[in-house]
């Protein structure tokens, strides 16, 4: 990793704060309010994490995970957010943060790592199809229960 980098976990109110401006620009329908709320309640439930990539103290990147086990993944860490803001991309920014998911996986046992994204961001998927060298495995579906 250049110099200039360094990857950080945010786990203070005030850190998760500092990472709603670039979040928000994937997760577009929350309110800083209702993003705080989620992410407490995800850290304490749910064993969720959230990572940035600072460049020379500038929060370029971030990334939100889960470590799980399931029956058709076993051991497994679930990407649920990555965002590189939107005036730093192409940079490589997206690749760094992910590539130390992966090695945080591997450091704690976990055996692969997964994640899914919304079928209209090609860029997206060439990025994890062949810069990543993921697979599509499946496709996700949901139930809104209203």
């Amino acid at each position: 990793m250049r110099d200039n980098l360094k990857v950080q976990e945010l786990q203070t109110q005030n850190e998760i704060l500092e990472a709603f401006p670039v979040m928000n620009q994937l997760r577009t329908h929350l309110d800083k309010e209702s993003y705080l709320e989620l992410i407490l309640e995800a850290q304490e439930k749910d064993r969720y994490k959230l990572f940035a990539l600072i460049d020379e103290d500038e929060m370029v990147a971030v990334i939100g995970f889960k470590p799980m086990i399931t029956l058709y993944y076993g051991r497994f860490v679930w990407v649920c957010d990555l965002v590189t803001n939107q005036q730093k991309r192409s940079k490589g920014y997206g690749e760094i943060l992910l590539n130390h998911i992966h090695e945080w996986a591997k450091n704690n046992g976990y055996e692969s790592v997964a994640l899914s994204s919304g079928l209209s961001r090609s860029e997206a998927h060439r990025f994890y199809e062949e810069k990543m060298d993921y697979e599509k495995v499946s496709y996700v579906f949901k139930a809104s229960l209203d």
